[in-house]
């Protein structure tokens, strides 16, 4: 088991976010959390992290509770996260972005191999390596921002809505980016509202409504579920 999060509540003053949430990923898979709006997927993402602390439950990784560790250190042992809103460095340039992930690792050689990497995995990012970030379009800022979470060389990437205000045939593109990362072996938790495509590229997942795990297991069984259709799938 890569990740394990154990009865895990958080709260903010006196709104309890998440209640007694467990659940888990294991190595390869990619895990779809979906749920409405104020469900608290961004915050079981932050708290993962290490951005929100929680107030009871516990937090594995690789067997080592990190629940109680500052977000610095959560990154070296292995967990890049892609918060909700793409968030680049918008006054640096896309070239400097990825340096900024890197910014842990003393393997400069491959680093800079890495950096090539990217720039293969995304030819936009190439193209634009010397445009400020801010000048990019949507789509490419995801790109930029799933790119600079890869340079962390991590063995898990947590994922915050990546296709929130992209165009369908961006969303598309994002969703191939997800199946290709996944497929050179890092694992995926993808927190998405489009349930439709977080659904179609998981292995398992969880439905988070009001702080709560409603339901769980295979991805497939999920979609099925006829509570899921109606409330998320629009069918």
């Amino acid at each position: 088991m890569l990740l394990e999060v154990e009865d895990l509540s958080v709260a903010y003053a006196r709104a309890q976010a998440l209640r007694a949430v467990s659940l888990n990923v294991k190595d390869g898979e990619i895990v779809a959390l979906i749920g409405a709006n104020g469900a608290g997927k961004t915050t079981l993402l932050r708290s993962i992290s290490g951005l929100k602390q929680a107030s009871v439950g516990r937090i594995h990784f690789e067997g080592q509770r990190i629940d109680n560790r500052p977000a610095y250190e959560i990154v070296k042992r292995g967990i890049a996260h892609i918060p909700e809103g793409r968030i680049v460095f918008g006054p640096m340039s896309v070239a400097d972005n990825l340096s900024m992930g890197a910014y842990l690792r003393r393997d400069k050689l491959q680093v800079r191999e890495d950096v090539e990497r990217m720039y293969s995995w995304f030819p936009v990012l190439k193209e634009r390596r010397k445009q400020l970030s801010e000048s990019l379009s949507g789509g490419e800022q995801q790109m930029l921002a799933v790119a600079r979470a890869l340079m962390a060389s991590p063995k898990l990437l947590l994922m915050d809505e990546p296709s929130m205000g992209l165009s369908p045939l961006m969303v598309e593109k994002i969703g191939e980016i997800v199946r290709d990362i996944n497929q050179t072996g890092l694992s995926v938790l993808l927190v998405e509202q489009n349930a439709s495509m977080a659904l179609a590229l998981a292995d398992r997942a969880y439905v988070l409504e009001v702080g709560k795990i409603a339901l769980e297991g295979p991805a497939a069984d999920v979609a099925a579920n006829d509570g899921v259709r109606k409330a998320y799938l629009g069918c």
